[in-house]
């Protein structure tokens, strides 16, 4: 299981002419251990950088991030490798190696904690055909196995990157606009799929979510994001609709 705490955090990016951008700014935010938090903003408000501090993928230009108590940036590189092997960080649009199948796709998400030599064979031998098959399953993608990744639709793909954090044994999902492209019914299988195993598994599950209604209706806890600043972090029974429109800068139906 993982926690994480980001103190002050802030992250800063260069600009044309050499100008310098603030894309997160000062940010106080603590996930508990198998904790389940929606992150909602409007575009460009610094979600998804968010979601890349909570996994460091970049070191903060101030402030300090605490992985299970170890700040990574203080620690090793082999450290930091093996604090990653615990995260499934999911993109909004996932990049597939060419002519990948969608089987060694969703297997990838096995490897941090698999040693090479089962890797390989498992080349030759398909290993796990069963599991792969059965969050395929979850999916609607269970007949799309044995076909190509670029044979597929952007948003079975996606459902494939899902599917492979399904079946790591990842501690912590940090899944970018998972629902995006789906139709109503599909997103709503989606994300409770995915609600529900990381209940199951006891895994802390942040995500961020353009469509607010998913997020009031299947997350205990929402953080809102204005320009890069944390405009609330509350239990869902508080979030109210002036608190979104001010987010939103329009209105929204809570």
């Amino acid at each position: 299981m993982v926690s994480v705490l980001l103190q002050n955090y802030c992250q800063r990016v260069v600009i044309p002419k050499g100008n310098t951008k603030t894309i997160l700014n000062g940010i106080d935010l603590g996930v508990s251990q198998g904790e389940q938090v929606a992150i909602v903003g409007s575009s460009g408000a610094g979600k998804t950088s968010l979601l890349k501090a909570l996994v460091f993928a970049s070191e903060p230009s101030s402030g300090q991030v605490f992985f299970n108590e170890l700040n990574p940036w203080l620690s090793s590189s082999i450290v930091r490798h093996k604090l990653r092997r615990l995260v499934s960080f999911v993109p909004q649009e996932p990049s597939f190696p060419l002519r990948q199948s969608v089987y060694n796709a969703v297997l990838a998400g096995c490897l941090p904690t698999t040693n090479l030599l089962t890797s390989l064979v498992s080349l030759i031998y398909p290993r796990n055909v069963d599991a792969i098959t059965e969050v395929l399953h979850k999916f609607q993608l269970s007949d799309k196995i044995a076909n190509r990744v670029d044979q597929l639709s952007g948003g079975e793909r996606q459902r494939v990157s899902l599917a492979r954090a399904l079946i790591s044994d990842a501690s912590l999902w940090t899944i970018d606009e998972p629902l995006s492209g789906l139709d109503p019914k599909l997103a709503d299988t989606v994300i409770k799929t995915l609600r529900d195993h990381a209940k199951q598994k006891e895994i802390t599950f942040v995500c961020t979510l353009h469509q607010v209604e998913f997020a009031l209706r299947y997350f205990p806890r929402i953080v809102g994001i204005k320009g890069g600043n944390l405009a609330f972090d509350l239990p869902v029974k508080k979030v109210t609709s002036s608190l979104l429109e001010d987010t939103y800068e329009r209105h929204v139906k809570c």
